[in-house]
């Protein structure tokens, strides 16, 4: 028996292929430990941008994310790297830097430029990708002028370079001794998780 409307058939099935060859989306986290997932047991599953490409692929949305997380990274070390990240496509490419920053005492204006900095080379790279930009805190330990001034430096460049902002990374997990390992600065598993719905929230509408 002759199939009906052969050309209509044929239509959809080369329509179907060219559907299914398209490339997902690339999702970067540029971070330091906290992005890295330092002192998990398995970073490649439970750091927190491994939790958001879970979320991601139950939700059947086409991105792949890239964890660029570096234990140790301060700002400075990250706008010397930047561009080797940025030789792959990037669409949406979050900022989280800055609490080694802090915990150095480097000046909150060092810091703000270096992040100023690495947002200058994105743009100039891929101008249509968006930028999300996860606030750090530091404890009253570091002073609390030096922490009032850290904390402020990121809204205001949140605001100046219009980008997604979420004011703490960590928030309802940094201080908590239950959510942190023993050296009280790097998420558990469960922190981490904790860590993955916040970055969860604000990455949704953008995806």
């Amino acid at each position: 028996m002759k199939a009906p409307f052969p050309g209509l058939l044929l239509w959809f099935a080369l329509a179907s292929v060219a559907l299914g060859a398209e490339p997902p989306r690339t999702l970067v986290f540029f971070g330091d430990s906290l992005t890295a997932g330092y002192g998990l047991d398995d970073p490649a599953t439970e750091s927190y941008p491994a939790r958001v490409q879970r979320r991601i692929d139950d939700a059947g949305r086409p991105w792949r994310v890239v964890n660029a997380g570096l234990s140790g990274e301060t700002t400075s070390g990250g706008l010397r790297r930047v561009d080797w990240v940025l030789r792959q496509p990037v669409d949406i490419f979050v900022l989280a830097l800055g609490g080694n920053d802090g915990l150095r005492g480097i000046e909150p204006a060092v810091s703000a430029a270096n992040l100023q900095g690495i947002v200058d080379h994105v743009r100039a790279k891929y101008p249509a990708a968006r930028i999300v930009l996860a606030g750090m805190q530091m404890p009253p330990t570091m002073g609390d002028d030096y922490a009032r001034e850290f904390r402020a430096l990121y809204p205001a460049l949140a605001a100046k370079n219009r980008l997604v902002f979420i004011p703490f990374l960590l928030e309802g997990v940094g201080g908590r001794s239950d959510l942190n390992q023993p050296d009280g600065i790097h998420p558990t598993a469960a922190g981490a998780a904790m860590v993955a719905e916040t970055v969860w929230h604000a990455l949704l509408p953008l995806l």
